[in-house]
């Protein structure tokens, strides 16, 4: 009973799973990956077999090079770009913003508007004596004359918010005729908005009011204007500034209703004497965010604008540089800043914006957003008014004919049609594409499959599992030999002592 208590003693250990795996012949014959069964046998190394392993690992190093391919290729994030054209019953029109050239009417200029902005304006010297009085007008002169006689005068507050709205040209004075979609329209139709150019306005500009349709393309369907530019009130230019203007005219700007006017940069010209027709195209752009493409997603980090565009990025940017540079902003510029004084118009806010628009384009880096709308446009022109209608439009409007040749002009803007562009960019090669790839040359190469790679993963698991548990028993063997052999000379003396009665 005692050499069976001691017999216990040797069972003890802790018993494992350690059933020996197939030998590598057995498995690679039931694999469902390609050529290592004819490379795996149970033949003797022979040509065929050594083949066999050349046309696998070629096999395989090919498959490893395609792979490496597609995986760097899928890490280039390509796209490409989708253009497409849709038809729809109604469209919304485009806000469509319009500047005079000419910043100040020159009748509204005052004594003390001239007291404080006459030099910034080009109209008078550091002194307040009128420039180069050879180059002007006698009538202008005179005029100016008696606006600059500063003699007993006493300077009032100048604002130059003020001065903009209350100098710049009266959409009630321009406008001589108006129509949308056949029907007519005011001035109140028009918003005053302030741009670079000082005073403009802005038809179906949405906000309070819902955004204006078009329910069919073509001329008669959109907006046409008829303007008087006013050039007789023109500012006289006898020198060159920011505030004076070469050109006579209009500046337009089409633009949607979710972004603000950015007109000096974004607008184009129209011409008196001539009736410009303007085609647009509406296209709605669709861009991908990073790694794919470079549009913002995330929302704009201004307390100025709500909704990210690049014109509200741009004009939120030039904010911030002039009021870090000059302490103050300009006119159109929004936010609680002080308005620059003339003064810092032309010593500091001017010249720091023609910087910053001109040159210094790392300040403002304003990304596309992932959607946008734009307007394509097609223009043409004929002239007006024809010699038939001179005379007629003359004492309609009570000007001369030359008047009327050197001011009115006429904008007709519409849809070419009621469809709408559609530019987006899509994926090129996703995650899905990168797997059927590397799955499809997979199958070519080695014939293997996902399932292939578990089999390869389970065969090695049961490998490393029995050689882990080989290493175990040993260790336990080793730790419990000395023991084991004192339990045997203890049998040995029993077994020889049975001998001896």
């Amino acid at each position: 009973m005692k050499t069976v208590a001691i017999m216990d003693l040797k069972v003890e250990p802790g018993e494992m799973d350690c059933d020996q795996p197939p030998p590598i012949e057995v498995f690679a014959n039931t694999s469902t990956l390609h050529g290592i069964s004819h490379i795996f046998s149970y033949d003797r190394i022979s040509i065929r077999r050594c083949l066999w392993l050349v046309f696998f690992l070629s096999s395989l190093t090919l498959l490893l090079y395609v792979c490496t391919d597609r995986i760097q290729f899928y890490l280039e994030y390509p796209h490409v770009t989708k253009l497409d054209e849709i038809t729809t019953p109604v469209m919304v029109f485009p806000a469509v913003t319009f500047c005079n050239l000419n910043s100040f009417r020159f009748s509204k200029v005052t004594r003390n508007d001239l007291y404080h902005a006459g030099e910034l304006l080009a109209l008078l010297g550091p002194r307040y004596e009128i420039r180069d009085q050879h180059l002007v007008d006698e009538s202008v002169l005179e005029t100016l004359k008696v606006k600059a006689d500063f003699n007993n005068f006493k300077p009032r507050p100048f604002n130059m918010r003020e001065f903009y709205d209350r100098t710049g040209h009266d959409i009630r004075d321009m406008m001589l005729a108006c129509h949308f979609r056949g029907a007519q329209c005011r001035p109140e139709d028009f918003k005053v908005v302030f741009t670079r150019y000082g005073k403009c306005y802005t038809f179906n500009g949405g906000g309070d009011q819902s955004p204006r349709i078009s329910v069919r393309g073509g001329m008669g369907s959109g907006l046409e204007i008829m303007l008087d530019i006013q050039q007789d009130e023109y500012l006289p230019v006898w020198g060159e500034s920011d505030e004076t203007s070469f050109e006579a005219g209009i500046k337009v700007q089409i633009h949607s209703q979710d972004e603000p006017p950015f007109i000096d940069q974004l607008g184009f010209g129209v011409a008196p004497g001539f009736q410009t027709f303007v085609s647009c195209q509406e296209q709605r752009l669709v861009y991908l965010p990073p790694p794919w493409g470079e549009c913002k997603m995330t929302p704009m980090d201004s307390d100025l604008f709500e909704e990210y565009s690049i014109t509200a990025c741009r004009i939120d940017c030039e904010t911030r540089y002039l009021v870090e540079n000059c302490n103050c902003r300009m006119v159109h510029m929004p936010g609680d800043a002080p308005y620059c004084t003339p003064e810092l118009y032309k010593e500091c806010a001017d010249p720091a914006l023609d910087f910053l628009v001109e040159r210094d384009n790392d300040f403002c880096m304003c990304e596309s957003p992932c959607n946008m709308t734009r307007y394509s446009k097609e223009l043409s022109f004929v002239k007006i008014p024809s010699k038939a209608s001179a005379k007629y439009l003359a004492k309609k409007y009570n000007k001369t004919e030359e008047y009327i040749a050197d001011n009115i002009l006429v904008l007709d803007i519409f849809f070419e049609a009621l469809n709408y562009e559609t530019i987006e960019q899509k994926k090129a090669y996703e995650v899905a594409g990168l797997l059927g790839d590397i799955g499809g040359q997979m199958g070519l190469f080695i014939g293997a499959s996902i399932l292939t790679i578990l089999e390869l993963f389970d065969y090695l698991y049961e490998v490393i599992k029995y050689k882990l548990c080989r290493c175990s028993d040993r260790k336990d063997s080793h730790g419990v030999g000395s023991t084991q052999g004192a339990v045997l000379r203890l049998d040995d003396v029993k077994c020889h002592m049975t001998h001896y009665p």
